[in-house]
C-alpha cells in the first residue's frame, strides 16, 4: 500500500504530457476480439485497469505484446468464450467483451460486474441492445449466458437514457451484425468517436459517432489496423484544476479544449485561462481569484461526472459559494468528508453539494475512496498549507499514469511513500 505525501503551496510551471484516455483504451483493446488480424494501439497508458484487461484478453486467447505505450493484440482464435468472475469483478469495462465474443463466436458466458462504489450502474441497457440484435440472454448464478442461433442482425435501438458503455458495446457488436443498426439517444463522448474511428480503420461502416444517432452497417469481417488512442480529457481537466488550485502555468501536451466540452467555459468562469496552441492546451492561473461557479454534471458535452470531485476541491478555495449537483451517478460525494478534513466547508443536500470557499486549506491525512475522489484530494493538497498524506493510492493507479512523476516535473512537492501500517 502506497501513500502520496504532498507539501502544498507551490505553483506549477512547465510542460506535462497527457496520456491516452483510459476509458477509450479499454474499449479499443476489446475491439481486438472482433478480428483475427493484429490490432496495434498507440498511446496506451500503463495503468492497473489496462493490465487487468490484458489479463482477461489473454485468458480469452488474445496474444498481447507491449512496447512502451504501444500494444499489439492478435486474436487468431478465441480460445475461451467465458469471462470469469474473478477477472470481470475487478473492472466494469471488461464486461464489454460480451458483445464482441458473441458477434464472432455466436455464444458467450460473461460474469456480471462486481459491486461499484459509485452506484449500481446496471448493465440492463447492454443486454437489451444485444437482445434487440437477436441475442438470447439468460442469467445464471451471476453470469450472462448469450447465444445467437441465427447470428446478430441489425436493429433500431433507442436508449432510454444516455449510456457511454451501452453505446460502445452496441457499436462493437453491430459492426459484425447482418444489416444496419441504428443507435438513437447515443452517447456523444470523445471516447465514442475514438472507438468508432478505430473500428472504421478495421473496416467497419459507421456514421454519426459523436451525435445522438449512430448508424452501423454490419460487415462480414474486420481486419487489422493501427490506431492512436485519444488524449485523456479527465486527466487533462484534473491537471487544469490543479493549476487552478495551486496557481501557475502548464502546457498540457496532446490536450485540446474541444475534449473538455462545456467544462472549458466553466473553468474560465472560475478564473482559469485556457488556450489551444501547437502541441497542447495551455492553462494559466496568475493573480486572479478563483470564483465560485455552479456546476451540474451531464453527459458530454456537459460537465463530466468524472471531474466533479476535482472541481469540488477547486471550489473549496474559491471566493464565494458554489453549488455542485451530481446528476449522473448516485453516491458520488464520498470524497466530501475527506475534503472537509482539509478544512473545506461543504454541505450535502441530496444530489447537490453547497461549497463555501475558504482562503486556506490545511494539510491532513486523508483517504481516497475511489479513482476520481483520490485526484480531488491531490488537487486540494497541492494548495493546502503543510503536508497532506493521501492513502489508498491503488484507486489513483487505476486511472492516472505516473502522476507523482508528472507533478514532480512541474514543481510540485510530492512523493510516493510506503504505508507502514
Amino acid at each position: 500500500m502506497d501513500k502520496l505525501a504532498i507539501i502544498g503551496g507551490r505553483e506549477l510551471y512547465g510542460e506535462l504530457a497527457i496520456s491516452g484516455a483510459k476509458n477509450s483504451a479499454l474499449k479499443v483493446m476489446v475491439a481486438a476480439l472482433l478480428t483475427a488480424d493484429t490490432l496495434t494501439l498507440e498511446n496506451v497508458p500503463d495503468l492497473a485497469d489496462v493490465r487487468q484487461l490484458i489479463q482477461l484478453l489473454t485468458h480469452l486467447g488474445v496474444e498481447v505484446e507491449r512496447e512502451g505505450s504501444t500494444l499489439s493484440l492478435t486474436t487468431g482464435d478465441i480460445s475461451s468464450t467465458e469471462a470469469p468472475y474473478d477477472i470481470v469483478r475487478k473492472m466494469r469495462a471488461s464486461f464489454n467483451v460480451l458483445g464482441p465474443i458473441l458477434a464472432r463466436e455466436g455464444k458467450a458466458r460473461v460474469s456480471l460486474p462486481g459491486g461499484c462504489a459509485i452506484g449500481a450502474r446496471p448493465v440492463d441497457l447492454h443486454l437489451k441492445a444485444l437482445e434487440a440484435m437477436g441475442a438470447q440472454i439468460e442469467l445464471d448464478e451471476g453470469y450472462v449466458i448469450a447465444t445467437t442461433p441465427s447470428g446478430l442482425r441489425g436493429a433500431e435501438i433507442t436508449f432510454p437514457f444516455v449510456s457511454v458503455g451501452a453505446t460502445e458495446h452496441s457499436m462493437m457488436a453491430a459492426a459484425l451484425a447482418v444489416g444496419e443498426t441504428v443507435l438513437m439517444n447515443a452517447a456523444k463522448e470523445p471516447e465514442i468517436i475514438d472507438l468508432a474511428e478505430c473500428l472504421i480503420a478495421m473496416g467497419a461502416r459507421i456514421e454519426g459517432a459523436g451525435t445522438e444517432t449512430i448508424r452501423i452497417k454490419g460487415v462480414a469481417s474486420l481486419h487489422g489496423a493501427t490506431h492512436q488512442v485519444v488524449a485523456d480529457r479527465i486527466e487533462m481537466g484534473s491537471y487544469a484544476m490543479a493549476v487552478g488550485a495551486a496557481g501557475g502555468e502548464l502546457l498540457l501536451k496532446n490536450g485540446r479544449r474541444a475534449l473538455l466540452g462545456e467544462a472549458d467555459v466553466i473553468l474560465e468562469q472560475a478564473g482559469l485561462t485556457l488556450s489551444d496552441e501547437e502541441g497542447g492546451l495551455r492553462v494559466t492561473k496568475w493573480g486572479r481569484p478563483t470564483v465560485g461557479t455552479n456546476v451540474e454534471t451531464a453527459p458530454f458535452p456537459g460537465f463530466p461526472t468524472d471531474l466533479q470531485a476535482q472541481y469540488m476541491a477547486l471550489m473549496s478555495l474559491a471566493d464565494g459559494t458554489s453549488v455542485i449537483c451530481e446528476k449522473i451517478f448516485e453516491n458520488r460525494f464520498m470524497h466530501v468528508p475527506e475534503l472537509m478534513r482539509l478544512g473545506a466547508d461543504i454541505h450535502i443536500d441530496g444530489q447537490c453539494a453547497t461549497v463555501k470557499g475558504k482562503k486556506v486549506l490545511k494539510g491532513a491525512p486523508v483517504m481516497a475512496t475511489d479513482l476520481r475522489a483520490s485526484m480531488s484530494l491531490i488537487v486540494a493538497g497541492l494548495a493546502a498549507e503543510g503536508q497532506t498524506m493521501v492513502s489508498r493510492l491503488y484507486h489513483l493507479d487505476r486511472g492516472f499514469e505516473r502522476l507523482d512523476e508528472k507533478l514532480q516535473s512541474v514543481g510540485a512537492l510530492v512523493e510516493r511513500v510506503k504505508d507502514e501500517e
